[in-house]
């Protein structure tokens, strides 16, 4: 069994965060999601996943943990989508899988969300998250294609969770 991150630091991103959290997806993205995705699906769609998004970092609904001196080991947050919050962006580094760190840091956005009035939460998950969001009380609904860019889809599986 891997051992838990000794010190875990969870807070609000900033936009200043922009360079760690991209630092962290271009870390996380091509080591954790190559074994589930085919090559060439990789070498177009990872390099549109892997940058930050501004506005998330502004939002005041995105959240980092730091670790050991600070680096930033896992990242993601929510916003609003019809009447359900939506998890949005989520990495984590892939030395700090099986950790608890991705759990602490999701556990950290649900509750979050369930405090804004919130009582459903849905994801879009890569095929590689799809235990991980299950792990934390999120069942799939079906397999999605998300559109990242004119020709580039990504496959992924669509998945929700009660906050009550």
């Amino acid at each position: 069994m891997t051992p838990r991150v000794d010190s875990l630091t969870l807070r609000h991103a900033t936009p200043a965060d922009l360079s760690a959290v991209d630092a962290l997806m271009a870390r996380s993205y091509p080591r954790l999601l190559a074994r589930d995705y085919a090559p060439s699906v990789m070498v177009l769609a990872v390099p549109i996943i892997c940058r930050a998004r501004p506005e998330l970092l502004a939002s005041g609904r995105y959240w980092l943990a730091e670790g050991d001196r600070g680096r930033v080991i896992a990242a993601g947050g929510w916003s609003v989508r019809h009447a359900l919050a939506a998890v949005r962006h989520v990495a984590t580094d892939p030395d700090a899988v099986r950790r608890g760190v991705g759990r602490a840091l999701m556990g950290r956005v649900m509750e979050e969300a369930r405090e804004a009035g919130f009582t459903g939460m849905e994801c879009l998950s890569t095929l590689t998250a799809v235990r991980f969001y299950a792990a934390v009380g999120f069942r799939a609904l079906g397999p999605v294609r998300v559109n990242l860019a004119p020709g580039i889809d990504f496959p992924a599986v669509r998945m929700i969770r009660d906050l009550a």
